[in-house]
């Protein structure tokens, strides 16, 4: 198999189970059968499919693109991908109008090589492969925690080291640099499919580490970054909600809990209250180039609607990362 052809685990197995993998001539149709030094494998791998979802002309603001990949700033509103309830508009059918014969072909059909995602209310950095070396090197990164990705977020509370019922939280535990990290298991919620729930047994593994970057609104909110170790379902929301720091604005995990008018004052109140969105924007990415391993570093400014609600809560709108 030549290396160009990057394919995954279960990439190969539907091309055994289609009865395109050869070995010494006679058709190979068991994807667990073991192989003996000196067999030779022949793979015949048909060109990918095009894709049934269609290009839309819907603006994208690019911040990086050259043969293998783009880094995207996605806008608050915009759904990654096409799904029910959203079949069009998406994210997908801009990138397939902007870069469509380009795009990788990663498990047989043509279409964007989406390697992590990010909530349609959530506004910030994502990359897109467009070879299949791009989509695997960087699926590969992203499994083994060595990518770099850093949110920002605005939470109810302050999310205090020294906060006993904070540090009493199962998952919850200080870390050295000055932080907190949260670990827990993360699984879809048994009577709500479209919400994700804390395990401690079962489920997937997930890391988030938190540390605070202001305090806003007399003690009532704070600004955090949030920086994931994995890459799960609403990961960071889900995460602040069991730590008792939801986000602002977040209809599913953020609770009923509002700022107190009287300590927080009349415009931080209203600010807060009319945020229509969860308060989290993808502020950093980061991750090895695939052709060539340069480190690749981007950065996010804060979109016009959070800034605003940061400047009512009284925090500075000329936060940078560190």
């Amino acid at each position: 198999m030549p290396v160009e052809a990057h394919l995954s685990r279960s990439r190969l197995a539907k091309l055994i189970a289609q009865g395109a993998v050869r070995r010494g001539g006679a058709v190979l149709d068991d994807p667990k059968a073991r192989v003996a030094e000196g067999d030779v494998i022949e793979i015949a791998v048909p060109s990918a499919e095009e894709s049934h979802i269609l290009p839309e002309d819907i603006p994208l603001d690019i911040r990086h693109e050259d043969d293998d990949l783009v880094v995207i700033d996605k806008p608050a509103g915009m759904v990654v991908h096409p799904a029910p309830g959203s079949p069009s508009g998406t994210l997908v059918n801009a990138l397939l109008h902007h870069f469509g014969g380009t795009l990788s072909g990663v498990g047989g059909m043509r279409r964007p090589g989406i390697v992590h995602r990010i909530d349609k209310e959530t506004s910030g950095l994502l990359v897109v492969a467009k070879s299949d070396r791009a989509h695997h090197a960087l699926a590969a990164q992203f499994a083994a925690h060595s990518a770099e990705r850093r949110y920002l977020a605005i939470c109810h509370g302050v999310p205090d080291r020294a906060d006993p019922r904070l540090l009493g939280t199962r998952g919850v535990s200080v870390e050295a640099g000055g932080g907190i990290r949260i670990t827990t298991q993360l699984a879809r919620h048994k009577h709500d499919r479209q919400r994700q729930a804390v395990l401690f047994e079962g489920g997937r593994h997930a890391v988030t580490h938190v540390a605070l970057e202001e305090t806003l609104a007399g003690g009532q909110a704070a600004l955090v970054s949030c920086r994931l170790e994995t890459g799960r379902t609403h990961q960071i929301r889900v995460h602040m909600a069991h730590a008792g720091h939801g986000l602002i604005g977040d209809p599913v995990y953020g609770g009923r809990r509002k700022l107190s008018q009287k300590i927080a004052g009349d415009a931080a109140w209203e600010a807060a209250r009319g945020f229509s969105r969860q308060a989290l924007h993808a502020e950093t990415l980061g991750f090895a180039h695939p052709a060539d391993s340069r480190w690749m570093r981007f950065e996010s400014p804060l979109p016009a609607d959070f800034a605003a609600l940061l400047a009512a809560l009284g925090g500075d709108t000329a936060h940078t990362s560190a």
